[in-house]
């Protein structure tokens, strides 16, 4: 009998027996992150905030995990230590925002547009019909400018010739060319207006 009441004191100054689950309070816990835990947990919601005003509200959230990313990447061995942690986080989440930015340029992002984001409708006859005879009166106009002039003319506004191609392939001056663009320019303006 005293053989088994020593073996249940040892289990319970042992705390726990083999296969027992671990209770809560005998978890180990890490000092591993500490510091970036408790920045996080002090600094997200305003640093969120933040970015919302100078990003995207949609990209604000990456752009904070992106910066606590960068920070977690430094390890344990190196804390945050700073005076003012909100200065240097707010001028980092800019930095970010200003690279995101650089990025976006580059890659042309901010011309892209969703397709869910567009409304398509169907066609409008009477705007159509209104566009048609627009465009027919345009080329009636153009048909009367002299013939040169209307080579010229539909040289470099429809097919996107320069003057000086223009000049090269039709044996003409720059200047040459550039006083035919100003008089069907100016025909064409005022025939439209009437």
């Amino acid at each position: 009998m005293q053989l088994k009441i020593d073996e249940h004191r040892l289990q319970n100054q042992v705390g726990i027996a083999e296969g027992d689950p671990l209770p809560p309070e005998d978890r180990v816990r890490s000092d591993r992150g500490h510091w970036l835990d408790v920045l996080y947990r002090t600094h997200c919601d305003r640093l969120l905030r933040f970015a919302r005003r100078y990003a995207h509200v949609d990209a604000a959230p990456d752009i904070v995990h992106q910066l606590f990313a960068r920070l977690a990447a430094r390890g344990s061995e190196a804390p945050l230590n700073v005076e003012a942690p909100t200065a240097y986080l707010r001028q980092a989440t800019i930095n970010l925002i200003r690279s995101e930015a650089r990025q976006a340029l580059r890659r042309s992002k901010h011309l892209h547009v969703c397709i869910e984001d567009v409304e398509v409708g169907g066609g409008d006859p009477v705007a159509a019909a209104e566009a048609r005879d627009i465009l027919a009166h345009i080329e009636a106009i153009v048909m009367r400018l002299p013939v040169r002039t209307r080579e010229i003319f539909l040289a470099h506004r429809i097919d996107g010739y320069s003057y000086t191609e223009i000049a090269a392939r039709t044996g003409l001056s720059v200047k040459t060319v550039e006083k035919h663009m100003s008089r069907a320019i100016g025909y064409v303006a005022r025939h439209l207006e009437v």
